[in-house]
């Protein structure tokens, strides 16, 4: 009977410690739950900042980059240049207005050379750049994670001692009958050594696929995060790039207007220089053309005048005949 007692005893007290450890709430869970929800948040800012940034990239990609007016300027100054000379100043502007821009269009391709050449020479500094933002997410990374496995084996300490703590208090206030209790605590100890060392290889094992899992996730996360930061930051760049050619197509825009206005300026003073050179020639024409009228009239006189007086000589040469014959008719008679 005393050995029944015993076994029942021990089966009491086994049930009460399965029963303890059932009710023990583990916090390992929600460790893992928050360090994941971490990992989520931070993708969900890099997916947001990669949007961003491609929208931006749309929207600079969308702008022109190279006017095309100053061509159909100076083909229709060529047309006009035949046939109205007025415009020949205006197509002398215009032309010097093309040369510049031809000039202005071979700096920029010796630009376009030069920034080729920096942004070869510079990618060596960047992939250096890369691997040092490497390294730091790396060390980060593994920082985050020595302190996540920190209060993860505090965590589980806590509630191992808890859990022996609370086995401890069932054995000692089980002390009712006279029994043999040393052996009962020790059998019960031995079972509870063995059960425990059982739950820890098993918690471990657990424990360990849970953490490859985790690591399998956080490298995978780690990837991805290296690679949108990469993606980002070549975005960045792009977007530097397209804002230095926006301010240089400004700037370029500027200067083609301020030439355009003084090319303007100059066919207008062209224009009114020849408006001003026609209405001289008109007037020296208008002056020329009473002055060949007025010297018409004049030879008209002087063509009456001498008609006239070749009709007086006409007259007087023959007067002067018959005066002649008279004469040697009388000198005839008187023989």
């Amino acid at each position: 009977v005393r050995f029944l007692e015993q076994q029942n005893k021990m089966l009491e007290t086994k049930l009460d410690l399965l029963q303890g450890q059932g009710v023990v709430r583990s916090n390992v869970e929600p460790l893992f739950e928050a360090y994941m929800a971490g990992l989520r948040r931070q993708m969900d800012l890099v997916n947001n900042d990669k949007t961003k940034l491609d929208g931006e990239l749309r929207n600079m990609q969308g702008l022109p980059l190279s006017p095309s007016s100053l061509q159909t300027i100076y083909s229709l100054s060529l047309l006009f240049t035949d046939r109205q000379p007025y415009y020949f100043s205006l197509y002398i502007s215009l032309s010097r207005l093309y040369r510049r821009h031809s000039l202005y269009e071979d700096e920029i391709n010796k630009r376009n050379n030069l920034e080729n050449d920096f942004v070869i020479l510079k990618k060596d500094v960047d992939s250096a750049y890369l691997v040092k933002a490497d390294l730091e997410d790396k060390v980060g990374s593994l920082t985050d994670e020595i302190n996540f496995l920190r209060n993860v084996y505090e965590e589980e300490l806590r509630e191992l001692q808890a859990s022996i703590k609370d086995t401890s208090v069932v054995v000692q206030m089980d002390n009712s009958r006279s029994l043999n209790m040393e052996q009962i605590v020790s059998e019960v100890k031995a079972q509870y050594e063995e059960i425990a060392a059982r739950s820890r290889e098993e918690a471990e094992a657990w424990y360990k696929s849970k953490f490859d899992q985790m690591s399998v996730k956080a490298n995978q996360y780690g990837d991805e995060l290296r690679v949108s930061k990469g993606e980002v930051g070549e975005i960045n760049r792009l977007i530097s790039r397209l804002h230095s050619e926006i301010e240089a197509v400004k700037a370029q825009r500027g200067a083609l207007e301020n030439q355009l206005a003084e090319a303007e300026e100059l066919g207008e003073l062209a224009v009114k220089e020849a408006k001003a050179r026609t209405r001289d020639l008109e007037d020296a024409l208008q002056r020329a053309k009473q002055d060949m009228a007025r010297q018409l009239r004049e030879y008209q006189d002087l063509m009456n005048l001498k008609l006239a007086l070749d009709i007086e000589i006409a007259t007087y040469r023959k007067l002067g005949h018959q005066s002649i014959l008279n004469i040697q008719t009388v000198t005839n008679y008187s023989k």
